[in-house]
Formats: structure tokens, sequence, C-alpha cells
């Protein structure tokens, strides 16, 4: 059996806003390509740090959360960018009433809960940032707070994961091999045309027919990636124009809104896109 008792962690403490760790409460849709289950429950077994690579909105978020769940552990999100610092990972001291208390950021709350902590987008942290998760990512599995001195040590079930777009990265912006070296990867593309309509129906409502059509829609436009395209359109797109079109807007509005609109602002590329929603929808 994959899941875990909840009851190692008190549910005040994962529910609180300010320890940013949440349970997955219900089963997230995921609908398997390989044997990523599998293997992700394994490395989990082990404490194996995972990078999940692949393209933008292919479905990386949607699968740790359905690990989460599976694995019944509380997940803590950290959406990486240029400003995070080590202490927005590993906490701060912060003024409140007439005294300075420690607060954990939300790596030290997922190492002391035995949490999943799922970096999203790990590249776009800076890389003096980045070091910081690496004794978590080995067999010490400890993190060093240097601001009060002391070393968490992780509880039992703590995995760290990272997501990682190569395609969209370059030269400039990439991961070290120090740290690129210590993650099992698991490999993440867009689902066979099938399965994504299936997904697409699934989240959406829409009729198969109309999932379908995005999905071929969706792979005519990933080709225009040699035409300056700077990113194919994911699943994430796809669904969210089919939400639009189960709700009564026509599919040209819904495409144009949440589909060619969050891609490009070329109008070359744009009217090739809007050509091609006009002959497939």
């Amino acid at each position: 059996m994959l899941k875990q008792s909840r009851q190692t962690v008190s549910p005040d403490l994962v529910h609180s806003a300010e320890h940013g760790a949440r349970w997955v409460a219900r089963e997230p849709y995921y609908l398997a390509s390989g044997d990523e289950v599998e293997v992700f429950a394994k490395c989990h077994a082990r404490g194996l740090p995972v990078m999940l690579k692949g393209p933008t909105g292919c479905g990386k978020t949607r699968f740790i959360e359905h690990m989460a769940w599976k694995l019944g552990r509380p997940l803590v999100t950290i959406a990486c960018h240029d400003d995070l610092s080590a202490s927005d990972l590993t906490g701060r001291f912060l003024i409140k009433g007439d005294e300075t208390v420690w607060v954990d950021g939300p790596l030290t709350t997922a190492a002391r809960l035995g949490a999943i902590c799922y970096l999203d987008e790990v590249v776009e942290a800076r890389q003096d940032t980045v070091v910081v998760i690496h004794p978590l990512t080995d067999d010490r599995r400890l993190l060093p707070i240097e601001k009060t001195g002391d070393v968490v040590e992780a509880a039992p079930g703590f995995q760290l994961v990272i997501s990682y777009n190569p395609g969209y990265q370059h030269a400039i912006k990439d991961l070290k091999p120090s740290t690129r070296q210590r993650f099992v990867t698991l490999e993440f593309d867009f689902p066979a045309a099938g399965a994504e309509a299936e997904i697409v129906a699934h989240e959406s409502g829409v009729k198969r027919g109309t999932a379908q059509a995005l999905v071929e829609l969706a792979h005519k436009v990933r080709r225009l990636k040699d035409q300056g395209l700077a990113e194919g359109p994911g699943t994430r797109l796809l669904v969210s124009a089919a939400k639009l079109i189960a709700d009564g807007v026509s599919a040209q509005d819904a495409c144009q809104a949440a589909f060619v609109g969050p891609l490009t602002d070329d109008p070359d590329l744009v009217s090739a896109i809007a050509d091609l929603v006009a002959a497939l929808l």
C-alpha cells in the first residue's frame, strides 16, 4: 500500500497558512503515461530527491499533487523566481509585538513535517539560493539554518522535488551539474493524442469530438516552434479553452482568449494560429 497514515503530523499545524503546507484532500485526476507513478513511489520510499523534467503545461504539477495524495503526505509548493533568497526558503526573524521570533520558511517547514517539498521551475532561482537544498538531497537529509545555528534533520516522509523545463532555458540560466546529479529524473512530455483528448474532455466536460479537435489544433501549433513560437501550447491551455467552450463560449472566442492570447503577441503567429482554429473548430 502506498497510502501512509496522516496521524503523525498535527492537522492544526499542517493547515496553518503561516506554515504553507497542505493536504491534498481529494484525488487529483492524473492519467499516467508510463511507470512514473511507481518510480516516484519507490523514490519516496528511499528518500530520493526527484526532478520532473518537461515542457510547460504537460502535467508536472498535477502529477506531484496526485502523488502527494497517493502517498498521504502534506505538500509544500514553492514558486521559484529571481528574487527568491535563501531566507525565503529557510526562514527569518520577524518582529511580533514586543518580541523577535523565528518563523520557518517553507523548506524548513517541509523538512520538519516530513512533507513533499516541490520547487516549481527551480532554474528561475539564483544559484546561491539553490545550493541551500544540497544537504537535503543526500544521505545527510539535513538543513542547516545559518541565522539560528540550528540544523534541522528531515523527518520521515520528507522528499524534495523540483521541476525543470529544459526547452525553455538557455546556457546563462541552467542547473549546475552539482545540482542536477543529486536528483533522480522523470521525463515528462505532452500526452499521446488519445490520452490528451481524454484529459481535456475529463477536466472540462466538453464532448470527446471537441476535445480531439483541440488536441489536433495543439499538435499543429506546436510545430510552429520552428517559425518563432517560444513554446508550444500545453495541455493546461487546452483545458482552459475547453472549459470556456463547455460554458457556452464559441470555439473561436474561447481559443482566442485561452489559447492564442497566452501563446504569443507576434501578429504573424497570431494570424497563423487563428487560421488553424478556424479550420479545425
